[in-house]
């Protein structure tokens, strides 16, 4: 197994980028989303919008404006389970600070050869590859800045970016309860 370090060792990427910090989300769901209060209110019903007093969404709307790009692809199953109409949901909040959050099926994702692990692109030069558990717990972070491993990274966004659909377009079309 690689080296893995906590996510907290690597929240300081989440400030140090220049330009963007792109995320593959690949999961059906994540244990970090069912034990959140945000998880209660959407099983209530209520609407997940934008929170100024998120430290999430204020670091986005900042970096926003300082002309940062946060983006990221989810992969989703038709029809989506529990966790990923959660995401669907709560990624308006995202999007309303200024994160460009799309999604694109996971059976389109396998016919064009994206990678089935999360990972974090900062500025194109430094990969953060998660290792998720089956009930959805980050094991760690593999941090890598070889060349054909971030090479490989930029090539899989920009296939999930060609074809993935923004959130609300994408909400549109799936019937669910969100």
């Amino acid at each position: 197994m690689p080296d893995l370090v906590p996510f907290k060792e690597i929240t300081h990427l989440f400030d140090d980028f220049e330009h963007t910090a792109w995320r593959l989300e690949t999961q059906r769901g994540y244990a970090t989303d069912r034990v959140s209060p945000n998880w209660s209110r959407w099983k209530a019903g209520e609407h997940l919008g934008f929170d100024p007093e998120s430290p999430w969404h204020a670091s986005v709307r900042a970096k926003a404006e300082e002309g940062r790009r946060f983006a990221r692809v989810r992969l989703v199953d038709d029809p989506p389970s529990e966790g990923q109409r959660f995401l669907l949901a709560s990624g308006l909040g995202n999007v309303e600070a200024g994160e460009d959050i799309r999604n694109l099926y996971r059976a389109h994702a396998v016919r064009i050869g994206l990678p089935n692990f999360d990972f974090w692109l900062f500025d194109s030069r430094v990969l953060a590859k998660f290792v998720i558990d089956e009930d959805g717990v980050t094991v760690g972070v593999e941090v890598i800045e070889d060349p054909s491993s971030v090479l490989a990274a930029c090539q899989a966004r920009d296939a999930a970016w060609h074809y993935a659909v923004p959130t609300r377009e994408f909400q549109a079309q799936v019937p669910s309860d969100l």
